[in-house]
C-alpha cells in the first residue's frame, strides 16, 4: 500500500515539477527504511524466542542435576548402612576368633592378622565414606535452603504485586504463582486500544505500579511476552501481522518499565508470541479477550543454585 501511494505521488510530481524526482527518491528511501525496520523486528523476535528456550532448558537441566544429587546421596546412605552392617559382622567374627585363639594361637595367627587388616581397611573406608556423605549432605542442605529462600522470595514478590496492583485486579489483570515463577497477566483492554501498541492512561498506571515493585527486587529476571488472538492483523502500516504487533506491545511495556531509573534494563527481555500461546478458546468473544494480553513472567536468578550444584558433583 505504501509503495502504491509513493508511486502515485511520484507520477503526479513528475508531471508538475522538475524537483519531483528528488521527492520520489526520498519516498523510495523511506519505504526501504520501513522494510528494513520490519525485518529487524522479525530478527529480534527470533532471537528472543531462542533466548526464552535457552532459559527454559537451563532451568530443566538444573532440576535434573538436583534430582541426580539427591539420588546419589541416597545411594551413599545405603552403602554406608551396608558397610556398617559388614563391620559389625567382622567385629563379631574377630572377637570369636580371638577367644578361640587362646588354645590355638599359632594356627590362627595368620588368620587373625588378615582379619584385622580387613577390619582396618573397612574402618578407613567407612570413615572416608562418612566424611564424603557429610559433605554432600551439607551441600544438599545448602541447596535446599537456597531453593526454599527463592520460593519464599517469589511468594513475597507475589504479595507485594497483589498489594501494588490491587486496584487493577479483576479489571483485566491477574497475578498467580506456579512452577517457582510469578505470572502477571494484563489483558489488552487495560493497556491498548485495538490494533495499537500505545499504552493508555490506566495501563500506564498499572505498569508504573509494577515497575515500583520490580525496582525493589533487582535479583528477578523479567520476561515480557506479547500475545494476540487469532484474528489476522489487517491495518496497513509498519506492522505486518500479529507477530509484529505482539512484539511492539511487549517492547512498549519494556520502555515504560525502564523509565524507572531504579530498574536494571539488563534483567528484562521482551518477546512476541503472536496468537500461538492462547490461554482460552478463540471461538468466543470472551476467550479472544483473554488471549489478547501482556504476560510479565518473573523468575528468580539461578546463579547461586548452579554454583551449589557444581560443588556437589
Amino acid at each position: 500500500m505504501i509503495k502504491k501511494v509513493i508511486t502515485v505521488m511520484a507520477l503526479i510530481a513528475l508531471t508538475t515539477s522538475c524537483v519531483s524526482t528528488k521527492v520520489y527518491k526520498d519516498l523510495e528511501d523511506k519505504y526501504a527504511e520501513l522494510t528494513e525496520e520490519r525485518d529487524t523486528l522479525a530478527l529480534q523476535k527470533q532471537e528472543l524466542e531462542v533466548e526464552t528456550n535457552r532459559l527454559n532448558n537451563e532451568l530443566s537441566t538444573l532440576q535434573e542435576e538436583y534430582d541426580k544429587v539427591l539420588a546419589e546421596r541416597n545411594r551413599l546412605q545405603q552403602e554406608k548402612a551396608a558397610i556398617e552392617h559388614n563391620l559389625a559382622n567382622l567385629k563379631e567374627s574377630y572377637d570369636a576368633l580371638e577367644k578361640r585363639s587362646n588354645t590355638s594361637l599359632a594356627a590362627n595367627a595368620k588368620k587373625n592378622r588378615e582379619l584385622l587388616e580387613e577390619l582396618e581397611t573397612e574402618t578407613a573406608r567407612l570413615q572416608k565414606l562418612a566424611a564424603e556423605l557429610d559433605e554432600r549432605s551439607k551441600r544438599i542442605d545448602e541447596l535446599e535452603a537456597v531453593i526454599a529462600a527463592k520460593d519464599e522470595a517469589m511468594k513475597a514478590l507475589k504479595t507485594s504485586l497483589s498489594r501494588a496492583l490491587l486496584d487493577f485486579e479483576g479489571n483485566g489483570l491477574t497475578i498467580e504463582q506456579r512452577d517457582g515463577k510469578v505470572y502477571v497477566s494484563m489483558e489488552n483492554k487495560l493497556l491498548f486500544k485495538s490494533g495499537s501498541w500505545s499504552v493508555g492512561t490506566e495501563g500506564r498506571k498499572a505498569v508504573e505500579q509494577l515497575g515500583q515493585v520490580l525496582a525493589q527486587n533487582p535479583d528477578i529476571s523479567v520476561l515480557i511476552e506479547g500475545h494476540t488472538d487469532d484474528v489476522p492483523y489487517s491495518t496497513s502500516g509498519v506492522i505486518s501481522g500479529n507477530w509484529d504487533l505482539s512484539v511492539k506491545r511487549a517492547t512498549a511495556i519494556v520502555k515504560l518499565l525502564t523509565e524507572n531509573p531504579a530498574i536494571d534494563a539488563s534483567n528484562i527481555t521482551a518477546a512476541g508470541r503472536g496468537e500461538f500461546a492462547p490461554v482460552a478458546t478463540n471461538e468466543t468473544k470472551e476467550g479472544k479477550a483473554k488471549n489478547r494480553r501482556i504476560e510479565v513472567i518473573l523468575t528468580p536468578k539461578l546463579d547461586e543454585i548452579s554454583k551449589l550444584l557444581s560443588e556437589v558433583k
